[in-house]
């Protein structure tokens, strides 16, 4: 038990660590931000601590929480709806190579329609409703995690899967403990990308559709013409996607691959 704990504290202490990284990135945007500010002026693009001190005026008002929670809250249930689909028809479909070739050309046509085009037909099925931002960011993230889930089970190592089954596993259980590894390499990275796609579709869709949380925030920055506003919703967006990433997607990550962590040389650390 005492080595449970310890070992996921320890992974704890390192990823809170490796933050210093992200930090020192946010660093630099910041300076290439202001550089941009003092090149341009104000009305093109505000200064980062203008934009920063906007935001946190946004969020003394009780109502923006509101607005930024509903953003969250549908991008979240498109991400889980496209999450949840895209991984498991990837693993079936890779399990057959047939299904995968029928399913190649389908994938480049809705690969190949614009999001914003969704959202026009979205909005004419449903209206502005949460119904239009779930399904335009099922039908945007969908294909990602499905390639991703499919690629996983094609590119697995079958010669484990044969020492696997020679130690007498079975389906089940050798894709458990063998293959679903395999799958999470490639699945986890897209379930990643997903999310940052199904954070900007939401908003898109918002603004286009007038339907309230952030998008529609920004509609009226860009009415008023305040740069320094719509500027500070950005940020808030993407605090929150930043927050939902390190707080969810990245802790399952380290979780489903502690492997890899114990496959490395004594003394390399990524």
């Amino acid at each position: 038990m005492l080595g449970f704990a310890g070992d996921r504290l320890g992974r704890l202490g390192r990823f809170a660590w490796s933050g210093w990284s992200g930090l020192a990135a946010v660093a630099l945007l910041a300076a290439v931000w202001q550089a941009g500010h003092e090149a341009y002026g104000d009305f093109i693009l505000p200064s980062p601590m203008a934009t920063a001190t906007a935001a946190i005026g946004l969020l003394a008002a009780p109502e923006n929480w509101t607005l930024l929670l509903i953003t969250m809250r549908r991008a979240l249930s498109g991400f889980f709806l496209a999450g949840t689909l895209g991984a498991l028809l990837g693993v079936m479909v890779g399990y057959a190579p047939a299904m995968m070739r029928l399913s190649r050309p389908l994938l480049t046509v809705v690969l190949g329609v614009p999001p914003i085009a969704w959202i026009v037909l979205t909005m004419i099925w449903f209206g502005a409703s949460d119904a239009t931002v779930a399904a335009t960011i099922l039908v945007s993230a969908t294909p990602v995690v499905f390639v991703a889930g499919a690629e996983g089970v094609m590119t697995r190592d079958r010669g484990l899967d044969a020492m696997a089954e020679a130690f007498g596993a079975g389906p089940f259980r050798r894709f458990l403990t063998v293959g679903l590894r395999q799958v999470c390499a490639h699945l986890l990275p897209s379930l990643a990308l997903a999310l940052g796609t199904s954070f900007k579709v939401a908003v898109m869709a918002e603004l286009l559709a007038n339907a309230g949380g952030v998008g529609g925030a920004l509609a009226r920055m860009r009415a008023m013409l305040d740069i320094t506003g719509a500027l500070a919703w950005v940020m808030l967006s993407v605090v929150a996607l930043v927050v939902v990433e390190y707080g969810l997607i990245r802790p399952v990550r380290a979780e489903l691959e502690r492997w890899r962590e114990a496959a490395q040389p004594w003394g390399v650390k990524r």
